[in-house]
Order: structure tokens, then sequence, then C-alpha cells
């Protein structure tokens, strides 16, 4: 969850690590800080809040006393410790000597935090994460790794238990910093005369494209000239270097007020990008993610599983590989999977959906699912990350990079590229004619030109929403794939505008949750193509005039030439015609603006950065 990042070079280092801390706020800003070495001494900065507090912290103390040419920094997403300057990283040990920044949850920090108790230091802070500072000053004042800075630091992570990442800077060692990664992800920056660390390629892009990611349990050295990469034992290891595919541009704003709004606006070109190189010219094909099509042909039930906005775009997936293939799919939370005790074996596939590859939840699950036989393919948008490598194989989207925590276009990339698993799946089963598959490809391909379609209705769902004004509750509904977008347009209002905000079946309405209709409750219809199931599409109109009929006011998100609708719709939202089925992929977009101008009405101007949340949840 929180963002890391580390600078070894000759620059001044202050601006590099904050410059970089900007571009890592997405994944938490409930405090930074930065900690720098290589001029007078060790000089540390930090303060609860968003980063405009660290930068008001650092014009007030001088920017001259944080001089150095050796940086780590950390804005943080809050599990141990409430949000306050005393929880804010970096951390410096008792000696005044060490400082540490920490992504991830210690887990066994409680007996340590007891024996440094006992041993006469008093911790300042509430986190798991200031034990690690103090220990490695121990380490290295004493004992048989004292005065050695690299076997302090072996010594000290392998006492420690569950995930993190963690940067080292010591006050008698400048040059260099020494980090470690269990799980959480980090990357190393590869500069000239420079070397950087980051837990996204983002914190260093501005600076090089060159990167090479650490594997699991691994711990690297980097001064300004190199880096080495060793296991927690201290034998050498490897990392996978890799070339940053994007630039700097595609981290910025680009002219909108938001990243969000920037990325809705970038859905076209993701949906596009992600279907490419999946269709040869007669047929589907799944290039990077190593399933045979034996291996298709061989399943027999689908486990999905996921979090939030991918669980959505799972669900969505479920009404469409049931449609295509005619195999049972379970649309399954993340978190709660490994708990029931699933049946699973080696003719089930899971398709394991995270937009960062990090997600805590759905890579545990992912770990079950192998203990167990199953085959596991990852959706993620992330390359390298870990539940890709933890898995049999892999479909990447190619949204690029999401900064808005709130997520928009990697939502409908999922949604592309679980369509693409769909097809592949009927077309090794022989579950679709090959020109049935070619016919929905042809719809799929279309898609991107309808959601730039779409776009054009921002100014009407702009009104919709200065109309309505502050809103305290809002009701979605949809029936058959409509279900999940109604559940994914209340997850948005819930994570934007901090309301109440639910979706339901259209048909569930009257089993109790009509009880909540009343005079003027603001209520978002999804409603299915008239051209497709028509009892479908005649049902989701009785609901709607059974909602009217009781006081509320209607936002209905309907194609072009449904007629049925007009006359019960306070505001009516068109979408191109397309399948039923490939909905999603259109109807989500106007749910994403609503969501994005109630949020400003009920007073979130900075909707990028919702309260509570991160962009990667990568603790359980």
């Amino acid at each position: 969850m929180c963002g890391i990042v580390g600078y070894v070079g000759e620059r001044e280092s202050l601006g590099i690590a904050f410059d970089a801390l900007r571009r890592m706020e997405y994944r938490g800003y409930d405090s930074a800080g930065i900690a720098v070495a290589g001029g007078p001494g060790l000089a540390v900065v930090k303060r609860a809040g968003k980063l405009a507090n660290l930068e008001d912290k650092i014009a007030e103390v001088g920017s001259e006393s944080l001089n150095g040419t050796t940086a780590i920094g950390h804005t943080r997403w809050a599990t141990h410790g409430r949000p306050t300057d005393e929880n804010a990283h970096p951390h410096v040990s008792y000696d005044g000597k060490v400082a540490i920044v920490h992504n991830g949850i210690i887990e066994n920090f409680a007996p340590l935090r007891d024996e440094l108790t006992q041993r006469g230091i008093e911790l300042r802070s509430e986190t798991d994460s200031e034990v690690a500072a103090h220990l490695l000053a121990l380490a290295y004042n004493e004992g048989e790794t004292a005065g050695d800075l690299r076997a302090s630091a072996l010594h000290v992570l392998n006492r420690l238990e569950g995930a993190f990442t963690l940067l080292f800077l010591h006050e008698d060692h400048p040059d260099q910093i020494i980090a470690a990664r269990r799980s959480t992800p980090l990357m190393v920056g590869v500069g000239e005369g420079e070397m950087f660390l980051g837990s996204d390629v983002a914190a260093f892009i501005e600076h090089t494209k060159e990167a090479v990611e650490l594997m699991q349990d691994s711990v690297v050295v980097i001064t300004k000239d190199d880096f080495e990469i060793l296991n927690f034992n201290g034998t050498p290891a490897e990392g996978k270097p890799f070339t940053i595919d994007w630039d700097l541009a595609a981290a910025e704003k680009g002219g909108f007020d938001s990243f969000m709004m920037k990325e809705i606006f970038e859905q076209p070109a993701a949906v596009r990008d992600t279907l490419a190189g999946h269709w040869d010219g007669n047929r589907v094909t799944l290039d990077e993610s190593n399933l045979t099509n034996d291996d298709l042909k061989s399943f027999d039930q689908v486990f999905v599983i996921a979090c939030g906005s991918a669980y959505h775009s799972g669900l969505a997936a479920k009404y469409a590989i049931e449609h295509w293939v005619r195999i049972p799919v379970q649309i399954e939370v993340a978190s709660e999977f490994r708990y029931r005790d699933p049946i699973l074996d080696e003719r089930t596939l899971v398709l394991a959906i995270s937009q960062s590859g990090e997600t805590a939840d759905t890579l545990e699950a992912v770990r079950h699912a192998k203990t167990q036989g199953a085959k596991v393919l990852a959706v993620c948008n992330t390359n390298g990350s870990q539940i890709p490598r933890e898995s049999d194989a892999v479909l990447y989207t190619h949204a690029g990079p999401e900064i808005g925590v709130a997520s928009t276009k990697a939502f409908l990339a999922q949604v592309a590229a679980n369509y693409i698993v769909g097809l592949a799946l009927a077309q090794a089963k022989g579950t679709k004619y090959p020109d049935e598959i070619r016919q929905i490809w042809d719809e799929l391909e279309s898609i991107p030109g309808k959601i730039a379609e779409v776009l054009g209705a921002k100014d009407q769902v702009d009104h919709i929403s200065e109309t309505l004004g502050a809103v305290k509750t809002m009701l979605f509904l949809g029936r058959g794939v409509g279900y999940p977008i109604a559940l994914e347009g209340a997850l948005k209002l819930k994570e934007l505008a901090y309301i109440h905000a639910e979706g339901f079946p259209a048909g569930e309405l009257k089993h109790g949750p009509i009880a909540l209709i009343e005079e003027g409750l603001p209520v978002v219809v999804i409603v299915p193509s008239p051209r497709g199931v028509s009892q479908l599409h005649s049902k989701i109109v009785s609901n709607i005039q059974e909602i009217r009929a009781r006081g509320a006011k209607t936002i209905v998100i309907a194609e072009e030439g449904d007629t049925a609708v007009e006359p019960y719709s306070n505001w009516l939202v068109r979408i191109p015609q397309t399948p039923t089925i490939m909905q999603p992929l259109l109807a989500t977009v106007p749910l994403q603006f609503l969501s994005a101008d109630i949020a400003r009405e009920n007073g979130n101007e900075d909707i990028d950065k919702p309260r509570n949340l991160a962009k990667s949840v990568t603790v359980e």
C-alpha cells in the first residue's frame, strides 16, 4: 500500500525524493516523510496528512537543513497506529543514526517491541515499523555483526515475520541504502551515476527507464554506481531487468483536473490496447498466458477470485463465460475464498484478477488454489508483479499506469481481458463456432469507438449532478450483466462521495430493498438492450415504474433507440447499441462521471485520493 522511494547519487536528494513521493502519493496519503544523509548528518522531516503538509514542514525547517545526496522517503497508508506525526515514517533508531521506511506488516512486532522495551529502548510511535530501526541499530552497535551494516541488516531481516518492503539508511554509511522485499513490491531504477528505489516505477520514471524488479525474499544494496542483490542468507541473487514502456507524461494529469478524469478519457485506448494481439485473423490467442488449447479444453469449472472493482469485472465474466462456454463459473471474494474450503481440482481454472498484482487477499487465494491442484490464470495490469509470478499463466491488461485510487480504466480493461479468456475457452471447447467467435470479436473491437461516444455524455451527467446537488444516499439497479454494473456504480459513489450507496439486482427490489424508496431518492437503473432477452428488458421497465410510483427520481442508462424507458426516466443517458453481454464496457462510464460529480457536490474536491483508501491493498 505505502509508497516507498530511495535515491543514492551525486545530486541533492531532497527534491528528487519529494517529487518521487508526489508520484507515489496514490499509494497512501495518511502521512509522508523523508530522511536525508550525505550532508552534515542524518536529517528527518515528516508530517501527518497529505504531501502538502510535508512541503509546508520542509519550508518551515528550511531545505538547507536537509542537504545530502542520499534519501529515503515514504507516503503512508496507516495499518498500525493512527495517522499522526509520531507514526509517520521514516522512523529513527534510539541512537539517532538509523532511519527506516516500511510498507507491509511486521507480524511479530509485539514480541520484538517487548524485547526492545526490556533493553530500555523507548518506542516513540504506535507502529509495527519502528522496531526495525532499533533492531538494526542494536545489531550494528553490538554483537557478532557490530560495525558491519550489511550483516546487521541481514540479521534483522531474518528476525522479521510478515510481508514487508524495508529501506535502511545509516548515518555512518551515507553512500548506500540497503533494502529488502518480502511479498510487497520493490524496484531498482538504474541511472548513470545514480540509483533509485521505488515500490512502483513511477517513483523514478522521470530519471530512467531501466529498472530491475526484486524477486521474493531479496535484499539489494545500492550505491550511486552499482547495485547488488542478495538472498536473505547473504548469497548472491538475481533480479528481473526490464525497460519501462511508458513515460512521465503517462503519470501526469495532461490538462485534466484530476488523474481519475484523465483515466476515464483514456478508456478507449486502454480497452483497445488490452485487446491488441489476441486475434490472429482467424482465432483468439492467449500468447502471454502459457495455457495450451488442451489445457483450456480440460477445464470443467471456473472460479473467479478478486476484490473490489476487480470482483465486479469478474462477476461480468461469470455471465459471459457461462453463456459462451456452458461450464459453471463461481465468483468469490478473494478474502473469503480459502477460508470456506472450496472444491478445486486439476480440472479447475482459477481466474485471479488484480490491477496491481499485489492484492494480498487475492495472492493468498492464488496460493491456496495451487495447493489444491487448480490452474491459475492471472489478469493483471502490472508487469512482473507478485500474483502473475505465482500464477500458472497471465493475461496482462495494457491500461497503463492508473494513479486515481478509484479504478476506472483498469476496470474496463479487466472486463475486456476476462472476455478474451471466455472466448478462448469457448474456442477450445467448441461451444461456439468459429464464425460466432469472429462475430463476438468484431463486437469487442468496436467497443473502444463506442466508449469514445459515451465520453460525450459528460456534460449531460454534469447537469444531472448539479440538479441533484449534495445527496446522502443512492441506489443502483440492474438485471443480468447490469447487476455488476450497478455494484460498480455504487462502489464508486461510496469511494468518492462517502455516502451510502447500494447496488441490487432489480428483481430483488420487491423482496425488501423497496422499503428504502422514498420521495426524491435518486435511483440509477441500467437497462439491458431490448434486442436481447425481451423479458429481461420488460421486467426492468416494470421495476422502474415501481420505484417511480413511490417517489424515486430515476437516472436511466439505456441504449439508443430504446423508447420504452422514456416515460419513466427523470434523466435518460444514452449509450450506443451493443450486445447486452458487453454493456459493462459502456454503461459503467456515465456512472464514473456521476460519482466524481456527486463527490464534488458533497464537498470532496480531491477525487484522486479518497479518504482511508490506497491503490494497492498489500495487507490482509
